[in-house]
């Protein structure tokens, strides 16, 4: 098994304009939105969720975006392309993607980034200018914890910095928990240690864990620091059922489609899928 060789040594505190797309899962929980089209392609009102990722990473004069893919990858590739105006966009196959989690999809861009970076889930939908004050390396978007959302946390020091990371399962009730956006920003270094992290998970066929384990350890070891940006204030949704989907499309509209040419792919919608099947976990 291949691993990252040779580190350049320069580390700068520039603006982002690299982002990595982590889009390689089956998207089961939202089946049968995702049988025949990838997650990233699923409709909300009209324009899909990457549409509307590529959209803001323009806004934001993003130069680069790395797509790793897996499931139905093809479609991927026939929507995008290579380039979105400005933007080059560049794909890595993840082959193990059935049977492997996120944290393998991150080490499979390992050799393609070598620079900072902007990682993001292909789930997510969001108001654009959110992204304004995640375009710096290492930080993290967060929000504070609701009801209605799962899935790991953060604490923070006095200084709004990541104190440790935490599981539904493991979550001290005493403390101000912030649910994780899935929006990370990686300076070099940083980068280069998650790399070093992720090598000995692989290797040790710690291939189903999430890369939040990762992050986790290296925040407790104290070899890696991530400034919270807070996402509160605009609207943000993490898309992984149907519920998720009806609730994402009550909160963005559809708006006119950007001038960057895109490939016509027949995803389907909400109200065209056969929604008596029961496949949502």
């Amino acid at each position: 098994m291949k691993l990252f060789s040779s580190l350049p040594s320069s580390n700068t505190k520039k603006r982002i304009s690299t982002a990595l797309l982590l889009a390689a899962g089956t998207g089961s929980r939202l089946f049968p939105l995702t049988q025949n089209s990838p997650k990233c392609l699923t409709l909300v009102n009209e324009i899909s969720i990457l549409e509307r990722l590529i959209t803001n990473l323009k806004q934001h004069d993003f130069e680069r975006l790395v797509v790793v893919t897996g499931h139905l990858e093809n479609c991927i590739r026939e929507f995008l392309g290579n380039r979105a105006g400005n933007l080059t966009i560049e794909y890595v196959y993840s082959p193990l993607y059935k049977t492997t989690n996120n944290i393998y999809s991150l080490w499979m861009a390992r050799e393609i980034i070598n620079e900072p970076f902007l990682l993001i889930e292909s789930d997510l939908v969001f108001d654009p200018s959110l992204l304004t004050d995640m375009l710096y390396p290492d930080r993290i978007a967060v929000a504070r914890m609701q009801p209605w959302l799962n899935g790991s946390t953060v604490t923070l020091n006095q200084f709004n910095k990541v104190e440790a990371f935490h599981s539904d399962a493991a979550n001290p009730l005493s403390l101000t928990k912030y649910k994780t956006v899935n929006i990370y920003s990686l300076s070099l270094s940083s980068w280069y240690g998650v790399i070093e992290k992720l090598n000995q998970y692989v290797l040790a066929g710690m291939v189903n864990n999430y890369y939040e384990a990762v992050f986790a350890r290296m925040v407790a070891e104290k070899c890696l620091s991530f400034q919270a940006v807070f996402f509160d204030s605009k609207p943000w949704y993490e898309i992984d059922t149907i519920e998720n989907l009806a609730s994402a499309e009550r909160m963005f509209s559809s708006k006119p489609r950007a001038t960057f040419p895109y490939h016509d792919i027949n995803t389907p919608s909400l109200e065209k899928a056969d929604l008596s099947v029961s496949q949502t976990t």
